[in-house]
């Protein structure tokens, strides 16, 4: 613990100068407004502003994109709790109850609840990864391509199975977004899948695009017939940012349960914010005495994924810094530029470069900090979007969504399947059908097949490694708990009435 504490000081007398002081703030600032941008998330934002840190050092350069990229989750759930559109997947969840609340009056509490979950989920993560960054990532380690493919299995089945009522509907959206995410070429055959001779189609459907399309356009249809009947009122009242003692009583337990969630999910390679902030969003309602509340405004359905969202991207900074392993597509991105800034990030960078690897932990805890400072003020600007009258905020969010499309991937054949999915989500909702398991289907599918297809690969051909080792078992099992939990949860409480 000396040795730690020691440490962490020399890494604070880096980070506290003017200089890095001054970086963490901009990464900070820029970071966030990139997130509220649709179609813009992190990894978008670290390589966009890349060119900004080839003149530093390779401290200030890993400050600076670290500020950038958590700068970006806190901003990732401003538009999806405004507007209904998520910056990233990452800030998916916070659509599901943060968008009710905007719409009951509470974007105020919607929004300092996101910062404080984001802010504490951040600190405690980066306390364990001071802590117990070498053990978290020799133990992620062990999970193989058959440990991955299931910890994907579980996350799909849990978020599929999230309500009860829905669990037929949430498992026909999760096989439509696994459907849509084997559209293109396939990597291992070379066979175009689904693409009807459309050459864009071969490099697959961006997941960025469903999303935009399912929230954003999906919003926009849903709410056409208000807008044009001038039945949708723009809100003219605001309160202070903050929130009540009854939302804080609510919600501190789970953010403190689903910090160690989002820290664990975001240190395995590939797993990422989007699937931690989805199963912390499960967990809680699963655990709530009323889980029919949640996706009405219930303060507690963001508060948690809020706080997993920011523990996965400190989470994803372990295998890169411990490893040399890019866990997310960010920390693709920041490894490449420490490379060639003439770091080689890895498990000789505690012992031989201390001051970096103990400078950006202690930016880290100084980031956070900032950017809740930065990001409760800020939100009271921030909520005064809803005062736009809705006959120009809508335009401008469909605005926003083509623009964000364009920026992906250059494409124009991203702005039809942006109409197409669209209308989609536009009949989804209608039919009450869950759209979160299509997002995530689309967004892990690719990865699950490979996975799938790798084990079967090592095990020439044999299911058994799908049974192999504890790992693999434990997450069997919590698949099964996943899908059956709401029914035994009934069961018991039924038994224990007619008992009563």
């Amino acid at each position: 613990m000396d040795v730690i504490l020691n440490n962490l000081i020399v890494g604070f007398q880096t980070a506290l100068t003017p200089g890095h002081l001054f970086w963490i703030t901009i990464g900070g600032i820029l970071g966030t407004i990139i997130g509220m941008l649709p179609g813009l998330g992190p990894a978008t934002g670290v390589a966009v502003l890349l060119p900004m840190t080839f003149s530093m050092g390779p401290v200030t350069s890993l400050i600076t994109m670290c500020g950038i990229y958590y700068g970006a989750m806190f901003g990732g759930s401003r538009s999806s709790i405004l507007i209904n559109t998520p910056g990233d997947g990452a800030a998916l969840a916070a659509t599901f109850d943060g968008y009710p609340m905007s719409q009951q009056g509470r974007a105020e509490a919607a929004l300092a609840m996101s910062a404080i979950a984001s802010f504490i989920g951040g600190i405690i993560a980066t306390v364990f990864m001071t802590l117990v960054a070498n053990p978290v990532a020799n133990f992620a380690l062990r999970f193989g391509p058959a440990e991955y493919f299931l910890l994907m299995v579980t996350a799909l089945s849990a978020t599929a199975s999230m309500s009860k009522k829905n669990l037929v509907r949430g498992f026909i959206s999760m096989i439509l977004g696994l459907m849509i995410s084997t559209v293109g070429l396939d990597s291992q055959s070379g066979i175009n899948r689904f693409t009807f001779g459309v050459l864009e189609l071969q490099t697959g459907i961006d997941f960025l695009v469903v999303i935009i399309a399912i929230y954003a356009l999906g919003e926009v249809f849903k709410c056409f017939k208000e807008i044009h009947e001038g039945k949708k009122k723009a809100q003219t009242k605001f309160g202070k940012i903050w929130i009540t003692k009854e939302d804080w009583k609510k919600s501190w337990l789970p953010i403190l349960r689903s910090t160690p969630l989002g820290f664990f999910v975001g240190a395995l390679p590939g797993a990422g914010g989007t699937m931690a902030s989805l199963m912390a969003y499960n967990n809680e309602k699963q655990l709530a005495k009323n889980p029919d509340d949640f996706g009405k405004g219930e303060i507690v359905g963001l508060a948690a994924p809020e706080a997993a969202n920011n523990a996965a991207s400190v989470g994803a900074l372990i295998p890169m810094l411990t490893l040399g392993i890019p866990g997310s597509g960010t920390t693709a991105v920041m490894m490449g530029a420490l490379l060639m800034l003439g770091l080689q990030p890895g498990p000789l960078l505690f012992t031989q470069h201390p001051d970096i690897a103990w400078g950006l932990i202690a930016s880290m805890f100084l980031g956070n900090m900032l950017l809740a400072i930065i990001n409760i003020p800020l939100a009271g600007l921030l909520v005064r979007v809803l005062s736009i009258p809705p006959k120009i905020l809508y335009p401008i969010v469909l605005g926003l969504a083509f623009i964000g499309t364009f920026a992906i991937s250059n494409s124009v054949i991203d702005f039809y399947l942006l109409v197409i999915f669209g209308l989609m989500g536009y009949f989804m909702k209608n039919a009450g059908i869950p759209t979160a398991p299509l997002i995530l289907g689309v967004i892990v599918g690719n990865k699950m097949e490979i996975s799938f297809r790798q084990a079967l690969i090592i095990s020439d051909g044999s299911y058994r490694i799908f049974v192999a080792s504890p790992v693999a078992i434990v997450l069997i099992i919590l698949t099964v708990i996943s899908v059956a939990y709401p029914f035994l949860k009934d069961y018991f409480k039924n038994t224990k009435e007619i008992t009563a």
